[in-house]
């Protein structure tokens, strides 16, 4: 690992430096032991996988460092922690860590020409020296090798033994560490995934929705499939924009691993990074990250996003999944503009009005417009920024910081069971069934994102989520939250200078509340400029372990945990 920048306290906001968590230039390509202290429980026993952007600066061939702009186009990068159960009885588990890039010939692009002008991005193309005649010439001999699967930046969320899918690295098929680990992939807001080894890291080979169903060829869709708990059916939707915007959703067996197209409607073109799952519906929420598909032809989401309009609502469709009620979309609700990058969990209920029905309870993490998509470029990002409005307010302190996100709960009431809504050009397949209501709203002050909770709970009501937070004590998150959506309180789990990441939950296998297990999370020290794995009890959000590496391990958005008794998480 490489040795860790001395940090200059006085340049960064609330002296609570985070920079070495957004550029991380190393990796631990071999696993090497980490140093533990405390005990962590022995059913934590497994694989932790955590993916995002590794680094956003690369020095090129011609003497200056090209700087991507925006966090989702940071370089990717893949971390693996084993947590091994010790050979002497009584003594804590041992934890082992590797990483690796995933983007080596993305990176080598931008070394030799100076950018990444001709690949497309989310933010847009990054800063670089303005005399751009001096890459002209290389970039018009040197292609970008997209069907590389080094090139792809795929990286924000990872898939365990993903149906469907043909595992390209046949020949080591099964030699992973924990054996039930078959196939690891990356995803990204588009219709392509990634193969990693799942020891090594290695990116293996691209392939797309095409090869799940021929119709699935629209660019967009969800980095966050879900996976029915039961089943371990895969979920998603597909967007193409020709003729007219349609989204069709689909279902992957786990079984035979074949797909089936349980809705196509038309609708407004949106940035929808999630979804929602129930026992027999899936939810697609339209919400108000409305795209003008002319701009990609400029590059990047970012100018496809249109202007936040709080004069059109969001729509949501409901479509029964169930194998035996014929699928389709069965309605469709709507509710005020809101825009939201994360669910949570949706469950249903029998409806208070007819019992012949069902209301749909869903839980999400929401926004009331989508400035934040500007925020989360490095120069809002970076603790040492002076770029006007990226260190919070004094008066955004314990008052939401720069996130300002909250807990929303909605409820789609009465359902109802009966045969498919047709869907037409006439009606873009809508048909309203009536509102959306928003039942609660909680977390405000704590601005809180990526959220998690209990995964036994998925299509369950559930009473605690847990979530990173961003209270204005840094530039980026401060801490770990548990909300109890019986009392509406919350526990905070911060220290100074100490940034966490997706608080990931392993349930105890010999408990029986929802909050018996614990929390994985790495955390970045920010005034040694090194990480750790941090090992909290879910219950009151205490110490249990943590496992220290030896330098920066990257902030990253997603991750997974595979348990050794066969338990492999589930995409949500």
């Amino acid at each position: 690992m490489s040795t860790t920048e001395t940090v200059d306290r006085a340049a960064h906001f609330n002296n609570w430096p985070n920079g070495q968590g957004f550029d991380t230039n190393h990796e631990q390509r071999s696993p090497v032991e980490l140093a533990v202290t405390g005990t962590i429980p022995s059913y934590a026993a497994g694989t932790l996988y955590r993916t995002g952007p590794g680094r956003y600066k690369v020095d090129t061939e011609h003497g200056n460092t090209f700087q991507i702009s925006h966090w989702f186009d940071g370089f990717s990068q893949t971390h693996r922690f084993q947590l091994v159960p010790s050979d002497v009885a009584g003594s804590s588990m041992r934890v082992f860590y590797n990483s690796r890039f995933s983007t080596d010939d993305r990176i080598e692009y931008v070394r030799k020409t100076g950018g990444l002008e001709k690949t497309f991005s989310f933010g847009g193309v990054g800063y670089r020296d303005p005399c751009k005649e001096l890459y002209r010439k290389v970039q018009s001999t040197y292609e970008p090798p997209e069907d590389s699967p080094s090139f792809s930046n795929a990286g924000v969320t990872l898939s365990i033994n993903m149906p469907g899918m043909k595992d390209s690295n046949q020949e080591t098929n099964g030699t992973g560490t924990v054996s039930h680990i078959k196939t690891l992939h990356a995803r990204t807001d588009n219709f392509s995934y990634k193969q990693i080894h799942p020891d090594t890291l290695e990116p293996i080979s691209l392939a797309n929705q095409i090869s799940l169903h021929p119709d699935l060829s629209g660019r967009l869709s969800a980095s966050h499939a879900r996976t029915d708990p039961q089943t371990g059916d895969m979920y998603n939707y597909n967007l193409t924009f020709a003729p007219v915007p349609t989204y069709r959703v689909f279902r992957v067996s786990a079984a035979t691993g074949e797909t089936t197209i349980l809705a196509a409607f038309q609708g407004i073109p949106a940035y929808l990074h999630s979804f929602f799952l129930t026992k027999d519906y899936v939810m697609i929420c339209v919400w108000n990250s409305h795209l003008d598909p002319s701009g990609f032809a400029k590059g990047s989401y970012m100018a496809a996003l249109k202007d936040f309009d709080d004069t059109i609502p969001s729509t949501w469709y409901i479509i029964d999944r169930r194998q035996s009620h014929g699928q389709g979309l069965v309605a469709t609700y709507e509710c005020p503009a809101f825009f939201c990058f994360h669910t949570i969990n949706a469950w249903q209920e029998t409806s208070p009005n007819d019992p012949e029905k069902i209301d749909i309870v869903a839980e999400c993490v929401s926004l009331k417009n989508t400035d934040v998509m500007k925020k989360l470029s490095y120069d809002f990002l970076l603790s040492s920024s002076t770029v006007p409005g990226a260190r919070p307010a004094p008066e955004t302190k314990d008052n939401g910081g720069n996130g300002q996100t909250r807990i929303a709960r909605f409820r789609l009431p009465s359902v109802p069971k009966s045969a498919p809504v047709p869907s037409s050009a006439d009606d873009g397949g809508k048909k309203v069934a009536g509102a959306a209501i928003l039942e609660l709203v909680s977390c405000s002050t704590l601005s809180p994102e990526l959220p998690t909770l209990n995964p036994a709970y998925i299509t369950l009501p559930h009473r605690y989520t847990y979530a990173v937070v961003d209270r204005g004590y840094s530039t980026f998150f401060d801490g770990i939250m548990k909300f109890d959506s019986v009392t509406n309180e919350t526990l905070i789990w911060s220290e100074h200078a100490q940034s966490p990441g997706e608080a990931i939950f392993v349930p105890d296998p010999n408990g029986s509340a929802e909050d018996d297990g614990i929390l994985l999370t790495v955390v970045l020290d920010g005034m040694s400029g090194k990480s750790y794995l941090l090992v909290l009890g879910a219950r009151d959000l205490t110490e249990v372990g943590r496992a220290c590496v030896d330098g920066p391990v990257a902030f990253g958005f997603h991750g997974c945990h595979v348990s050794d008794t066969g338990r492999v998480g589930v995409d949500f």
